[in-house]
């Protein structure tokens, strides 16, 4: 049985670390992968990224598997978080072997960040050490195959997905060869989500299955988002991650050619996007448990599909968000402004 979720490609799991209130909002979100580690990939297309390890996944580097995923709060401070994932994974004894004890092991953890700082109303209030390792411990503590929570959970617990609330989003899907092909987002942009004329999400309007709202409704909501831009002030900053992943056998030049694809499902769902101020990162993870076919074309449709679930785990994001009015801002959820549908 499938959950329509990262987690469908076997043997990843998924925690999260949710910190809200007394000025937090804000959190980390942990992609573990099988012991052992995944084929690992990256593609950074924004031009203000926050990021580390990312230069371990270049096919051209030594390093083939990451034990885990990073992503988190907090703007380039949160990237610390990513140290307690090591350490964690360092007490585990898992990571690259460089020397003759079995504990002598350094873990591949590549991160990235979303900028949230101050959404809570305390510019200091952004994950640590103390929160990665959080996460991956729920993470490791999950059941195999078990549902991700979505919306503002995790990475996502801060994020602002143009003028409403975004989060984390997450979607998967099984192809016609067995392979499985799943994706996970933060959705935190500065772009637009939903198409000002007519309130309907891009990213459905892409899928061909929106229904639009009702005039009265989409205009309410425009005088809502209107006034609430005026009391935020300052527009929100921009990043938007995601990690996509399969089951199948990928080299990391391949990995990295899926991670570039993906890149093609934010851009349906979110306008604009990879701008000076973007940190837009996507990751890639192959478990390797299936074979991919000796056709030369067999990777693209695992291509197609990434891309196809990252925009799809993008609306999930934004429609699983919840409102939040707080000292840090505020920013109604779509489903507040235009209902369940």
């Amino acid at each position: 049985m499938t959950v329509d979720a990262l987690t469908d490609v076997a043997g990843l799991r998924v925690g999260h670390a949710t910190r809200t209130g007394e000025g937090w909002l804000t959190g980390t979100t942990v992609v573990l992968a099988p012991e052992g580690g995944a084929v690992a990939a990256v593609d950074v297309r924004g031009g203000g990224p926050g990021t580390k390890e990312t230069d371990a996944l270049d096919p051209r580097n030594l390093v083939q598997r990451a034990e885990a995923i990073v992503l988190t709060g907090g703007s380039a401070y949160g990237l610390d978080a990513a140290s307690g994932v090591m350490a964690w994974l360092e007490e585990q004894r898992r990571g690259v072997r460089v020397g003759p004890d079995p504990a002598h092991v350094v873990p591949v953890v590549p991160a990235a960040c979303v900028f949230d700082l101050g959404r809570g109303g305390d510019f200091r209030a952004r994950p640590d050490a103390a929160t990665g390792r959080a996460a991956v411990e729920a993470a490791a503590a999950s059941e195999p195959g078990a549902p991700v929570p979505e919306g503002c959970v995790g990475a996502g617990t801060g994020a602002v997905a143009g003028a409403v609330k975004g989060g984390v989003g997450s979607a998967s899907t099984v192809l016609d060869s067995g392979i499985t092909v799943a994706a996970l987002v933060v959705a935190n942009a500065a772009g637009a989500v939903l198409d000002p004329e007519t309130g309907a999400l891009y990213g459905e309007l892409f899928q061909g299955r929106v229904q639009y709202p009702e005039k009265r409704v989409h205009e309410a909501a425009r005088r809502r988002l209107a006034e609430t831009a005026a009391r935020n002030g300052m527009p929100p900053l921009n990043t938007t991650l995601a990690v996509v992943a399969t089951d199948a056998g990928l080299s990391k030049a391949q990995a990295q050619k899926l991670a570039g694809t993906a890149h093609d499902g934010i851009a349906r769902a979110v306008r604009p996007v990879h701008l000076l101020n973007d940190g837009d990162t996507v990751f890639a993870l192959a478990t390797g448990a299936r074979p991919l076919g000796e056709h030369p074309l067999a990777l693209n449709e695992i291509l197609a599909a990434g891309a196809d679930l990252v925009t799809r785990a993008i609306v999930r994001a934004v429609r699983a968000a919840g409102p939040v009015d707080g000292p840090g801002g505020v920013w109604p959820s779509y489903e507040e402004l235009y209902g369940a549908r």
